[in-house]
């Protein structure tokens, strides 16, 4: 009875075990992870790179094959480090749990804690930032042969060449691969390795598989300089806009950026392209130069932050990168190599006006109890010192504007007849103004007689206390008011997708 028992109780625990100790299920070489194999996983790998996605995502979706890609070549470096993926709309609570607000969200986890990720979203960019957070910021190149393969299986190398790797320039050079997560560094202190590559002891060069292939570094060894020479030779002389090198684009030391918005169907790109790279190498390391498919329905956002339509192409604009995202537009269209390095040339020397985007003016701006503000006519009327001006600068898509409206043509018709206050409205989206910021909608102003001073309304957006606003002169309009940021709308675009 004793023997009855004790087998089925056995072959249990066999079973069990044998659950538990199963592989976790893959796909082209990624972990597929839910809630019950999830610690498993964990406690399996000491290194894991987890993708929380949506099957719907279009971002998901683009990053899918680089995603599968990366997890290849770590299988075939016979990395420890694994890939894995959680569909977080079936494993809801799992993403939860974890944070996830939005897709794809990517979590790296080292022996069971955890850090976001911040690299890219190519398989190089995924390998190196792995590797860099589990490994030396360097990897030793002790043969020809090793020097060789580590060149040739990353699209972007950087090599080190020094003799003795305690020196001040090697130690640089190993703080700079340890601050530069998205690409991969090599050292070398091996003869045979610098005879083959003709170099001297003390240089570093950046190997690439584009341009003119490889760039030595030959400036002062200073964190800053090297990591700045990293990051410019890095990249294309023109990159192209899209997904995959937004972040690289938008993420760099350069923020000033020539945006060369041209049409593949057209074949733009085969007859300018090439005519572009004279004057992209001269202004490599202080403009950055990207190319825009017009053709592209994702980026019709860009298209209507800078006032265009498709039919303009060809066409560029520069952009500086800073808080109010100044915009440039040149006086000749024609992309040349002689008409660029003048448009870039002039920016760089600050001889270049701000574009500012502005509507036409409706014949009609004046005719109803709300007047219709424009960039060209905002000045006269907001500025009119014999008048009080209430001005609600809004955006077509934002819910709260629309939740205003017919409040607003109320609190019109009952200012109408009242000569000394003018009640306005203008699209801070396709109208800019050098000397007022708006950053989130609906933002109301009121502009005082005589003084022409903007007070900002932060009551509560009803009739009664707008029209207390403004009879108060501005003096009764305290208390929050909700808003929406330009950047957080899905409709709004935002910094990385320019």
């Amino acid at each position: 009875m004793m023997l009855g028992f004790k087998v089925p109780l056995l072959l249990l625990l066999v079973a069990s075990l044998s659950y538990v100790l199963a592989d976790i299920k893959t796909e082209e070489d990624v972990l597929v992870i839910t809630k019950d194999n999830f610690d498993e996983a964990l406690e399996k790998h000491d290194y894991i790179l987890i993708e929380f996605y949506a099957p719907w995502c279009g971002h998901c979706k683009a990053l899918a094959p680089e995603y599968a890609k990366a997890a290849k070549k770590l299988l075939d470096q016979e990395s420890k480090i694994k890939l894995a993926k959680v569909d977080a709309t079936i494993e809801s609570e799992l993403a939860e749990k974890h944070g996830v607000k939005g897709y794809p969200t990517l979590k790296f986890y080292r022996k069971g804690s955890h850090i976001d990720y911040s690299g890219g979203r190519q398989a190089d960019d995924i390998v190196s930032w792995v590797l860099k957070k589990t490994g030396p910021p360097a990897k030793e190149l002790n043969t020809v042969e090793e020097a060789k393969a580590f060149i040739e299986e990353n699209n972007v190398a950087i090599v080190g060449f020094f003799k003795d790797a305690e020196s001040d320039k090697a130690k640089v050079f190993l703080e700079v691969g340890s601050a530069v997560d998205d690409q991969v560094f090599g050292i070398s202190k091996n003869a045979d390795v610098f005879a083959e590559y003709g170099v001297e002891d003390g240089k570093v060069v950046l190997f690439k598989k584009f341009d003119d292939k490889k760039a030595e570094y030959n400036e002062e060894f200073t964190v800053k300089d090297l990591k700045n020479f990293v990051q410019v030779e890095s990249l294309p002389l023109i990159i192209e806009f899209n997904q995959e090198t937004a972040q690289k684009i938008f993420s760099g030391d350069i923020k000033s950026h020539l945006l060369v918005f041209l049409s593949k169907e057209q074949g733009h790109y085969d007859k300018y392209v090439e005519d572009l790279k004279k004057p992209a190498k001269e202004y490599r390391s202080q403009v950055l130069f990207v190319t825009i498919d017009a053709d592209e329905s994702d980026h019709e956002r860009i298209f209507e932050f800078f006032g265009m339509k498709k039919e303009n192409v060809p066409a560029m604009r520069l952009i500086k990168l800073e808080e109010d995202m100044a915009k440039y537009k040149p006086e000749n269209p024609e992309i040349s190599a002689e008409n660029v390095k003048k448009f870039v040339s002039a920016f760089l020397d600050g001889k270049l006006r701000r574009h500012l985007l502005t509507q036409d003016l409706p014949a009609d701006w004046d005719e109803t109890p709300v007047k219709v503000l424009v960039g060209t006519n905002f000045a006269e009327v907001a500025y009119d010192k014999s008048k009080k001006v209430l001005v609600e600068f809004y955006a077509p898509w934002c819910g709260h504007c629309k939740q205003l409206a017919p409040i607003y043509d109320q609190l019109g018709e009952k200012y109408k007849d009242d000569d000394k206050i003018v009640i306005a409205k203008m699209d801070a989206t396709a109208n800019e103004l050098e000397d007022v910021k708006i950053s989130s909608f609906p933002t109301i102003k009121l502009y005082k007689a005589e003084t022409n001073e903007a007070v900002e309304y932060n009551g509560e957006r009803t009739l009664e206390g707008l029209a207390k606003f403004i009879d108060s002169d501005g003096a009764d309009g305290e208390g929050p008011a909700e808003t929406e940021e330009e950047d957080e709308d899905d409709d709004a675009p935002a910094k990385d997708e320019l």
